[in-house]
């Protein structure tokens, strides 16, 4: 073989394993299995397929769906828990076990693409997660080790962070990362992450500065679906939309630490489909017309881009495959799935950006653009576990703060005798006390929030003003 023989085969094989290691240009779906009711690995993967999922994102790295998704052509992410993280930092031997036990097993019959090591790590601010915040590069670099060692060139190690990395995000060309991450963790981060060419993941939800100030951000921007145009008073570059301006923020943030060509990746985004009384704009109109106009704009050829970086392809997962029902926090929490958890559509969406929006059938209409401006209350969910409800019931009262006073023999709301009525005083109560420090009504999926006032005669039930 002369020598532009082997130079040209080179530049083949290389040229084959980038391709390789690069995504399909389809869209992703994350699959979270937060749920006591979801539909099986098996019926998981088949649904996977069925929608046309050019990969798929887990939170682990799960041997029954890596074998399942073994022969298919879903590209794969799998992830590092972040409990995981320090051992394998400080240990290569861990590193190498954990390749072992988690990629080779199944590679490369599954095709295994991306190691996310940890998940929103430098979001956690206590003493223990800041530990993680140091480890975190450690770890990343010890995988990419132990990949190299194997010869296995096309499976790229990053980690998924959250929006709340950033000290400023508007206008886009603020985008500044914390101070307390800055220097410590992102620049070593964004070295790692440019040396070995992979993506700087970012879990990225327009709903989520839209619904705190949905008077002043446009509902349309946010969905992809208006016609105003904002000009960065900074770059002069123009914006039509939310998600373009937070994935900006993300690139200056690169770049004024000296980073200009790192490339972006959707780890996570979405629209909730319900929620509680107080969840603004969570219905199924807004979350189908933002994941399919998200579909249109990031499956368009030639590649959309953004502002600042035009005409490059973003790979994006949409969070999530199901409504998951064990997360806890708002109602929005459990309603970001593409499906139920029966596995029926929530609604229709083409993940391959080929079917025109005149195509699918009309939607519900929404009721809830604007925040609700009422009194809310927390009662007991219809036919729960009482064993479970009368569990709850005593959690809510052990936080002292009078919550029960008015449930104690005697007093006006003692009567009716039942852990039903007990447990809906005693999560208003409950609510209207510690929502302001984060309290939600949920109590493990047994509280539901409603709008009709459950008080009688002289026993009051506390509200909340939403």
């Amino acid at each position: 073989m002369t020598r532009k023989m082997r130079g040209d085969a080179l530049l083949f094989f290389s040229l084959l394993v980038l391709s390789d290691a690069m995504p399909s240009g389809k869209i992703g779906v994350n699959y979270g299995r937060l749920g006591n009711n979801l539909p099986s690995a098996g019926q998981s993967i088949e649904s996977l397929r069925a929608m046309k999922a050019g990969s798929v994102k887990l939170y682990d790295a799960n041997p029954e769906i890596l074998r399942l998704l073994a022969g298919t052509d879903i590209r794969v992410s799998i992830m590092v828990p972040n409990y995981e993280i320090i051992n394998i930092a400080t240990n290569q031997t861990s590193a190498n076990k954990w390749v072992e036990d988690n990629v080779l097993a199944y590679h490369p019959e599954t095709m295994i693409r991306t190691i996310l090591v940890g998940n929103e790590v430098l979001s956690y601010c206590s003493d223990e997660g800041k530990r993680m915040w140091n480890h975190l590069v450690p770890a990343m670099r010890r995988i990419k080790i132990s990949l190299r060692a194997q010869d296995i060139r096309n499976i790229k190690v990053g980690t998924p962070l959250a929006m709340d990395v950033l000290q400023t995000t508007f206008p886009p060309s603020t985008g500044t990362f914390r101070p307390d991450i800055s220097t410590a963790v992102m620049v070593p981060l964004l070295k790692f992450l440019n040396s070995t060419k992979s993506f700087f993941f970012i879990d990225v939800y327009p709903y989520f500065p839209w619904s705190a100030d949905p008077i002043n951000i446009n509902l349309d921007f946010a969905l992809f679906q208006s016609n105003i145009k904002y000009t960065d008073p900074g770059s002069g570059l123009v914006y039509t939309n939310l998600l373009d301006q937070m994935l900006d923020s993300v690139v200056f943030a690169m770049t004024r630490l000296g980073f200009h060509s790192i490339r972006l990746s959707i780890a996570e985004t979405g629209w909730p489909s319900a929620g509680d009384t107080g969840d603004t704009g969570a219905s199924i109109y807004n979350a189908a017309t933002y994941n399919r106009n998200l579909v249109t704009k990031m499956t368009g050829r030639p590649p959309i881009g953004t502002p600042a970086r035009p005409g490059l392809f973003i790979p994006a997962f949409i969070f999530s495959l199901y409504d998951e029902n064990q997360k806890t926090g708002p109602g929005t929490e459990r309603h970001w799935g593409l499906l139920h958890a029966n596995g029926t559509s929530i609604y229709q969406i083409d993940l391959t950006g080929k079917r025109a929006s005149s195509e699918y059938e009309p939607l519900p209409a929404t009721h809830n653009d604007m925040p609700y401006g009422g009194k809310s209350w927390c009662v007991a969910a219809p036919d729960v576990n009482l064993t479970e409800l009368e569990g709850a019931l005593t959690f809510a009262c052990s936080q002292g703060n009078g919550i029960c006073e008015a449930l104690t023999p005697g007093k006006e709301c003692y009567e009716p005798l039942s852990v039903i009525w007990h447990a809906s005083f005693a999560f208003s109560s409950y609510w209207a006390k510690f929502r302001s420090q984060g309290a939600s009504c949920y109590f493990n999926g047994l509280a539901v929030q409603t709008t009709s006032d459950p008080s009688r005669g002289l026993c009051q039930f506390p509200s909340v003003t939403i």
